[in-house]
């Protein structure tokens, strides 16, 4: 038990004292890269899908 008590005082001392926190302004920041890479990835994955859907529409379409 003391082990475990042991680590728990030092994950608050690193998390609270060791540990370099984004400011606010990076923190935006690296949240809009994300949100544009999101937004970028899902387009890419519609048009593939679309682009799939399409070529296998035609393929049953022309084999009737």
């Amino acid at each position: 038990m003391a082990n475990v008590l042991e680590f728990i005082k030092d994950s608050y001392t690193e998390m609270s004292q060791k540990v370099t926190w984004p400011t606010w302004s990076q923190l935006q920041s690296s949240a809009i890269v994300v949100l544009v890479a999101s937004i970028i990835i899902a387009l890419l994955i519609f048009a593939m899908d679309k682009a799939s859907s399409n070529v296998l529409e035609l393929f049953y379409n022309i084999g009737s």
